[in-house]
Formats: C-alpha cells, sequence, structure tokens
C-alpha cells in the first residue's frame, strides 16, 4: 500500500504550535505589570495549535486524518506545552539559581523538567481533540470538545501536580464583562469560554468547503470583539469603611536574619514607625515602574488603624520566642490595633517526641492577647518541603536551603474588632477552592501575606498578584495583601488594585477596606463548573476511544 501523500509540511504544523506558545505567553505579566490590551491575545492564542492538531495532513481519499493523527496531536499540542511553561515560568530557573544552592546547571535541567512535566496537561489536550476527530470523523465535534478537555485539565492540573499556575482565565483579570463568571464558575468557566472562541475561530480555517465555516468564524470574530471589549468596562467600586496598615519590611531573603540584640532591637523598633503610619502618600491602582506616588491620604480612623499586618518574611519571629511575644504586645497597644504577623509557629509533637516547625500567621488582638494562628496548609514544593521524601533523597543535595514545615490542616477564621477575618499565606493563592474555604466559614474580608522577594524582579510577582485579584472576584471578598519586597496592595470584591505602594522598599500602606458577608456561588460549592468538565472530558474520551476500537475491529473482519 502506497504511503498516503503530505498536504502540509511538517515544518508548519510545528511552527503553528510554536506559534501558539509565543502568543499564549502574550496575555500573562512577563516582566511587569500587564498592559490591559495585551489580554486580546488570550482569544485566539490557541488558533495555531488547533489547526495544526485538525488540518487534514494528507490528499488520499483513504486517509481520514493522515498517518498516526493521535500521536501528532498529542506531540503538537505538548511542544506547545513545554515551551509555554519554559517561558511563563521561566523565573524558576531564576530562583533555583539564586537561592537553591545548585550545581551551575542544576537550575535550567529543573526548568525543563518542570516543562515537560506539565506540558503534558498541553499534550493530552491536544490528544483529546485528536481523538474525537478520529473517533467520529467530525471535526466540529472535536471543536466543540475543546474547551471542556481544557476546562478539565486545567483543574487536573491543579488537583494533581497541585500547579495550577497562570490558567488561561487569569489572563481576563482585568475584563470587567467576563469576570463576572467567575463567582459561578470560578477561573475555569473563563478559560472555557477564551477555548471556545479560539475553537470557533480555528473552525473558520479548518472546516474546508463547508457551509459552515464562514459561520464558525464569523460567530468567533463577534465573540471576540464582544468579549474584549469588557476591558473598557468600570467594575462597581464599593466604599472602604475602615482601614489596615500593611507593613513592608523588604528584608533580604537570601541573608542572614539571626538579628543578634542590637538588630533586633532596630528591626523591632522599625516595625513599630511603620506600624503607626497614617497620613501618606499611596498609589491608586498598579505600581508601575518608576510611577511617582499618588495622592496623600488621610485614613477614615480617629486614632487608630482596624489591622496592623507583618507579611511572611525571612524575619526571624519565632512563636515561643519571648522578645517576640512581647514586642507583639507592645505594638499592639501602641497602635490599638489587632495584628497579623508571619511568623514560624511551633508545636511539640507527643507522637514523634518532636517540635514541629510551621510557616503560620500569628493573630493577636488589639490588647495584646493571642487569638490563634494560621498555618500554611498549601506548602511550596522544593521551597518548604521536598515531595515524596523517600524516593528523592537526592534533592537535599541539589536545593541546599529547601525548609521542612509541617503542612497545617485547618482553615480558620478570626473575630476581630467585630468581623470576621480569614488569613491565607504566599502560594496558596493560587489554590482557588481552598481561599474560597475562608469565605465559606464567615470570613467578611481576606489577609494575604506572603514574601515574593525569592522572586526577585521577575514576572513571577505580577503574575501572583494577578491570581490574588481572582481571588477576591470568586469571591466578592476585599484581600489585604501584605508582601515582604512587593507587591503590597489593597484588592476590592471585583478584583481592582484600590492601593499600593511600590516594590523594594521598606515602608507601610495605610490603606481603606470593607466587609462583606454574601456568598457566592463560586464560595458555597467550589469547582463545581471544573469538575463537571472532568466528567464530560473523561465521557467524551472514553466514547470516542470505545467508537474507534469498534472501527479496529471492524476494519480487521473485512480485510
Amino acid at each position: 500500500m502506497q504511503r498516503p501523500s503530505w498536504n502540509l509540511g511538517a515544518w508548519k504544523l510545528w511552527a503553528a504550535a510554536g506559534l501558539s506558545a509565543g502568543l499564549l505567553e502574550l496575555p500573562f505579566p512577563l516582566a511587569g505589570p500587564l498592559p490591559v490590551w495585551r489580554s486580546v491575545f488570550a482569544w485566539f492564542g490557541l488558533v495555531p495549535l488547533l489547526w495544526a492538531v485538525l488540518s487534514p495532513a494528507c490528499a488520499s481519499p483513504s486517509c481520514l486524518d493522515g498517518p498516526r493523527p493521535l500521536r501528532r496531536g498529542f506531540l503538537l499540542a505538548y511542544l506547545c506545552g513545554v515551551l509555554w511553561y519554559m517561558g511563563n515560568c521561566y523565573w524558576v530557573r531564576d530562583v533555583m539559581l539564586r537561592y537553591g544552592d545548585m550545581p551551575p546547571l542544576a537550575p535550567t535541567l529543573l526548568l525543563v523538567g518542570y516543562s515537560l512535566v506539565l506540558g503534558l496537561y498541553f499534550g493530552l489536550f491536544g490528544l483529546g481533540v485528536a481523538l474525537v476527530r478520529r473517533a467520529t470523523g467530525s471535526t466540529r465535534l472535536a471543536l466543540a470538545a475543546a474547551p471542556i478537555l481544557w476546562a478539565g485539565l486545567e483543574l487536573a492540573a491543579a488537583r494533581i501536580t497541585s500547579v495550577p499556575w497562570d490558567q488561561l482565565g487569569y489572563s481576563q483579570v482585568d475584563n470587567a464583562l467576563v469576570n463576572q463568571l467567575a463567582p459561578w464558575t470560578g477561573v475555569y468557566g473563563i478559560s472555557f469560554v477564551l477555548v471556545a472562541v479560539n475553537a470557533l475561530i480555528a473552525g473558520g480555517l479548518v472546516l474546508g468547503r463547508s457551509s459552515g465555516r464562514r459561520l464558525w468564524g464569523i460567530a468567533g470574530l463577534v465573540l471576540l470583539v464582544g468579549g474584549t471589549a469588557g476591558i473598557f468596562v468600570a467594575p462597581p467600586r464599593p466604599a472602604a469603611t475602615a482601614t489596615a496598615v500593611l507593613i513592608q519590611p523588604n528584608l533580604d531573603v537570601a541573608g542572614d536574619n539571626a538579628w543578634a540584640g542590637p538588630e533586633w532591637e532596630q528591626h523591632i523598633a522599625e516595625f513599630k514607625r511603620l506600624a503607626g503610619e497614617q497620613c501618606k502618600s499611596y498609589i491608586a491602582g498598579i505600581p508601575q515602574t518608576g510611577a511617582p506616588s499618588g495622592e496623600i491620604v488621610c485614613p477614615p480612623y480617629p486614632t487608630h488603624p482596624d489591622l496592623v499586618a507583618w507579611p511572611e518574611s525571612p524575619a526571624p519571629f519565632m512563636e515561643q520566642d519571648a522578645r517576640f511575644q512581647q514586642a507583639l504586645v507592645g505594638i499592639a497597644r501602641q497602635t490599638q490595633a489587632p495584628l497579623v504577623v508571619g511568623n514560624l509557629g511551633m508545636d511539640f509533637s507527643a507522637e514523634e517526641q518532636a517540635w514541629r516547625d510551621y510557616n503560620s500567621a500569628l493573630v493577636v488582638d488589639a490588647d495584646g492577647a493571642r487569638v490563634g494562628r494560621y498555618d500554611k496548609i498549601h506548602l511550596v514544593p522544593f521551597g518548604e518541603y521536598v515531595p515524596f521524601q523517600n524516593l528523592l533523597k537526592f534533592a537535599h543535595k541539589l536545593t541546599g536551603r529547601v525548609s521542612s514545615f509541617t503542612r497545617g490542616e485547618d482553615h480558620k477564621v478570626f473575630r476581630l474588632n467585630g468581623h470576621r477575618y480569614g488569613v491565607f499565606i504566599c502560594y496558596e493563592a493560587v489554590f482557588a477552592d481552598e481561599v474560597r474555604e475562608f469565605s465559606r466559614l464567615g470570613a467578611e474580608v481576606l489577609v494575604n501575606i506572603s514574601d515574593d522577594g525569592w522572586y526577585g524582579d521577575t514576572s513571577a510577582p505580577w503574575q501572583h498578584l494577578n491570581m490574588t485579584r481572582m481571588r477576591a472576584i470568586e469571591n466578592r471578598r476585599w484581600i489585604l495583601r501584605d508582601t515582604n519586597t512587593g507587591v503590597t496592595a489593597v484588592i476590592d470584591p471585583y478584583g481592582r488594585v484600590r492601593q499600593s505602594i511600590p516594590r523594594h522598599q521598606a515602608d507601610a500602606l495605610p490603606a481603606g477596606y470593607g466587609f462583606r458577608d454574601d456568598v457566592t456561588f463560586y464560595t458555597a460549592h467550589g469547582d463545581l463548573f471544573g469538575w463537571l468538565c472532568v466528567l464530560l472530558s473523561l465521557g467524551l474520551v472514553g466514547w470516542a476511544g470505545r467508537k474507534l476500537l469498534r472501527q479496529a475491529v471492524s476494519f480487521k473482519k473485512h480485510e
């Protein structure tokens, strides 16, 4: 039998996959705040990949989709995914190179390995689309399946590998029209809509001369224009009714923070000074590089703020340290305000006969009394713990500064000044289903303490900020985001950054915020939409696989 001829040069297919990877980098922050107009690339960035996966590859009538279309679909999408992760998460190499105590080539190899693993989700997406096409012979059905498969795989990435970083829907954090889906479906619903529009536009390219080709393309373009118009829509602007002082200490994350006697007193004095900040300038919105400060703001409280926060940071604050306890009492009484302070929590395990360390947030009342402590639940792999330690014993030799924290277990809500606060720490901001638990338990405002100093001047702090903003939108809550080096900001329930201060400077932000106790559908039910996409994806793949198997058996019988 003569091998079918290819209509398309293989290089065009691989180039299209690479083009999609590049286009999908653009709607996310690259080295600073994201220009709003760049979010438009998410509406058509997948089109080249879908074209490559679904374009007819041979001219022979006996060849429906060319030789080995499933393998082709997987490898094209896998290439796109690997390239995208290497570009979007390039900062992984930078962080490990600077702080990981690794051999010279190890950070680069780690980034490549990281991308090769997570790129599999893209590969499975391409495989699923190609499978539906191969089994049914319908390009339309394959395109219709694309948004379902994409949203389902995004949820899988959050649950299986626990790295839901920069899911496609985050690109629309400044789109007030599309964002209205988030309180219902979470970020997965936004991703679904984006991929659906990509699929419609791709349909205008790959449906051949069929009568529906033009209709698909026109529908996709109309939805693209209508959807992107949302960046010009201004969301509501709720009034602030309370004030917090968010301290940004700008400590060296890699320095020696033992803080001997004189240093301790000096740093605590700086803590007290910053906690007492009142009238000062701030940036109205997201801080730009070199942006001037905004207007002078005087908080709407007569003598004291409603909250003072100290971020997750390398400060040697240990809960059992008497000096630390005494300092907190003094600062709380001086400011007459409750405190949320990042610190090292410790508990003695009778079972292990040893102390357990936690990355924690200690909550203190205005009179200095301890209210409680939240222990970080989602720890950073290879940063705060080594996963699968028995299997990856070599990892300690590669990452000399990996901490060994114990995972927290409980979502906690703290009552301060008659209101309920939920606190989450750093990396936890990317886990939507976890953050919503605090609002579900009654939190009227959320506090996010973080140390983004590890990221340096890469894209990561800005990506992290946008994912935190999406948490505010999903739960319709104010978020007080207090960081060691920036971006320290107040985010309103519609994801708008209301006030912030520049990065990389010791400063404090007296900022207004408010309280809400209503519960969104997403807060109440979590990733229901995402799980529905998972179930539909499994059903589609199972049905298509069974249909393809029957075709193969039938072909053998008639051979």
